[in-house]
């Protein structure tokens, strides 16, 4: 034991650290995937009585928005499968 830490630099809880962050990033990316379609359609005029509708930019942001939100989905995924 090193500085309070077990020999091999282990503090027990890194399995758990990476299933919460997993679980963190699985939220955060469907989050992202909701807003961002919701954004996406109200560009595309789809969805009236919004600051967004018929805006192209809000529509292009949804879009990337929900790349993010795979990307972090897949993050996620992986992070929970590392356990």
């Amino acid at each position: 034991m090193v500085n309070g830490v077990p020999a091999g630099g282990a503090t027990g809880g890194g399995s758990r650290e990476v299933a919460l962050s997993g679980w963190f990033r699985l939220t955060l990316g469907l989050l992202a995937m909701i807003v961002g379609a919701l954004w996406t359609v109200q560009g595309l005029g789809y969805v009236e009585g919004s600051v967004l509708t018929d805006q192209r930019l809000g529509a292009a942001i949804g879009a990337g928005l929900v790349l993010v939100g795979v990307a972090l989905i897949w993050l996620g995924v992986r992070a929970r499968g590392r356990r």
